[in-house]
């Protein structure tokens, strides 16, 4: 290698240091290996493939879901300096034509590619007689009908392998379980991948869950001082979208709507304003933000309830990529879970209903919770936490609390004595005594801990295993009907050696109650110079014609606003600043650090 992974990670991408565990996965994507990468949005996956590109001999082939997304990567790798392309319907003939060209000439380092067009026997046949550096799998979860936004395109995607056995093989996603994790392993045929799990918390987020009472009234209470912030919001009905959409304008939000049921023409028109920062809310059905490589979202809003916990931690995940501050509300009712399940149900796959009806009971769990969010949204995805995270409307306004040992006692040791293999309701009627036909069948009202429970309703002990599972005492396998299993943190609890606090259910909640803001990114001394360099920025976006987050993001523009560099030495220090733009762009965003932009107007012949 002419040049090392780290000098390519600070002059091409203008970063100072790999977050664990890049280094570990690009070395060995580089050394020709298979890798599957799960890692939280933000966390910097994408350069665990484009570094390897190009350091490998070859074109890398990178399969992207949705053309926006190709767009912006592509995008934001151009104006680094990177030669990278894209084919997708977008493209006419003649620029379609020029990027196979550029692919028999060797003059990319990456392409992306849709799985549609990948598989296309033509286009394989066109692979076959290049020289590849890798393949990168992007939206992973959409190979396993485990994951919630399953592609049956995706699965295809197996054929990888043995058509192209010595080309090495990274697959990632931010989003997958771990019975998600086995499967996309399997479907790829990679069973010798290093598997890298750097953990799901998105520590920037803040989130908040109220019960739903006149939820446009919350809604307006929470926009309320964010006029100059991007967000999206995501309701389950066209019908819907349209209306909040239309609500949001009238009351002077800088608002429009996103769904399939639109023409092409108007979501691409939506998508790029977004995208421009021309517009600052999208209020969406789930068609609207797989497609969004956008950092600076500062905020999502579930007006209705999802569907799963993925689609919920994939959907908050496009808030603060950045690592900004951001916020991610949702508004919880019983009647979003009706219609849910209704939608849900609407299928002929039994097996793919059961899975999502499992799916949706975890998903009302965590809107009920009264533990941390945080822990309760990671332990889904089986990432244990020791502690709370002081930054969710459970830890900032905690529910009473009491001494749950002897419950917690009684429930793991029922979980126990019916040996694994029975979800929540069962035990609990094993616990309270219940007198039904099939616990008789199973000889399960001879257990020790038959009837132990009696002294509890059932919702009390809902309450109670809900919380034991969020906290990581109880596992749930969903491949298995949401069987419950003792982790290892269960057993210092049957033993009389952990104290178990768990929250009691609010009696009642104010209807006026809204999300707490937390402090913003930038403070007052430093937010006229951060303003100035958004300024400069869409400036520069508006006339290279990319959206302004490829020029530097949020993050980036605050490190200088804070820093205020005095030369191109010190731009250089800041994060996101490679070689390149210091060349293209360096001289005006020092000129406005400096306080000499008075009267500056860029013009794209400027750049280098």
């Amino acid at each position: 290698m002419i040049t090392t992974i780290h000098h390519t990670l600070k002059t091409v991408f203008g970063f100072h240091r790999f977050r664990a565990p890049q280094q570990e996965v690009i070395e060995r994507v580089v050394a020709g290996e298979d890798v599957f990468l799960v890692m939280p949005t933000g966390g910097g996956k994408s350069l665990c493939y484009q570094i390897p590109a190009l350091h490998r001999d070859g074109v890398a082939i990178v399969v992207s879901p949705l053309i926006a997304l190709m767009k912006d990567q592509v995008d934001a790798l151009q104006d680094n300096g990177v030669r990278a392309a894209c084919l997708n319907s977008s493209l006419t003939s003649d620029e379609a034509r020029q990027v196979f060209r550029q692919m028999r000439n060797n003059e990319l380092d990456l392409l992306y590619v849709a799985p549609e067009r990948l598989l296309l026997p033509d286009f394989l046949e066109t692979l076959s007689t290049l020289q590849l550096a890798l393949f990168a799998i992007d939206e992973a979860h959409c190979i396993s009908q485990w994951g919630h936004d399953f592609r049956p395109d995706y699965v295809k995607l197996g054929q990888l392998r043995s058509a192209f056995p010595h080309v090495p093989i990274v697959a990632m996603t931010a989003t997958a379980d771990p019975e998600t994790r086995k499967d996309i392993v399997s479907q790829l045929g990679i069973g010798q991948a290093t598997v890298f799990v750097a953990g799901f918390d998105r520590p920037n987020i803040t989130y908040t869950v109220l019960p739903k009472h006149k939820p446009f009234v919350q809604l307006a209470g929470f926009l309320k001082g964010r006029n100059d912030e991007a967000g999206i919001i995501y309701a389950l009905s066209r019908k819907r979208v349209e209306q909040i959409a239309g609500q949001l304008t009238q009351a002077g939000f800088s608002a429009a709507a996103y769904h399939a049921g639109l023409s092409d023409k108007e979501r691409s028109r939506v998508q790029n304003a977004f995208r421009r920062d021309d517009l600052r809310i999208v209020v969406a059905t789930v068609a609207f933000g797989m497609g969004i490589d956008k950092p600076n979202v500062r905020f999502v809003v579930h007006y209705d309830m999802p569907k799963s916990v993925e689609s919920y931690y994939q959907e908050t995940g496009r808030a603060g990529r950045d690592g900004l501050p951001s916020e991610a509300l949702m508004l919880f009712g019983m009647g979003d879970v009706m219609t849910a399940r209704s939608l849900i149900e609407n299928s002929d796959n039994a097996e793919r209903v059961r899975i999502e009806i499992q799916k949706l009971n975890a998903m009302v769990a965590y809107g009920e919770a009264l533990t941390c969010r945080r822990r309760a949204l990671l332990s889904y995805f089986g990432d244990q936490r020791d502690h709370d995270c002081d930054n969710c409307d459970i830890c900032t306004d905690p529910p009473q609390r009491f001494d749950a040992s002897k419950q917690a006692q009684k429930a793991l040791s029922c979980v126990f004595r019916v040996g694994e293999r029975f979800g929540v309701r069962h035990v609990i009627e094993v616990l309270r005594g219940a007198k039904s036909q099939r616990i008789s069948d199973l000889r399960h009202h001879e257990l020790s801990t038959y009837g132990i429970g009696a002294d509890q309703s059932a919702l009390e002990w809902e309450n109670i295993f809900r919380q034991l599972i969020h906290l990581g005492y109880l596992v749930q396998d969903f491949t298995r009907y949401g069987v419950l299993g003792l982790s290892p943190a269960a057993r210092p609890v049957l033993k009389g050696e952990t104290e178990v606090i768990l929250g009691l259910p609010r009696a009642a909640i104010k209807p006026e109650a809204k999300a707490k803001r937390r402090g913003g990114a930038v403070d007052a001394l430093h937010q006229g110079l951060f303003d100035r360099l958004r300024t400069l920025r869409k400036q520069v976006a508006d006339a290279a014609n990319v959206p302004p987050f490829v020029v530097f993001s949020d993050a980036t523009l605050l490190e200088m606003a804070l820093s205020r560099p005095r030369d191109e030495r010190e731009l250089l220090a800041v994060t996101g600043v490679g070689e390149h733009k210091m060349r293209k762009y360096g001289a005006a965003f020092l000129s406005v650090v400096s306080g000499q932009d008075a009267g500056f107007d860029w013009k794209p012949d400027k750049a280098a």
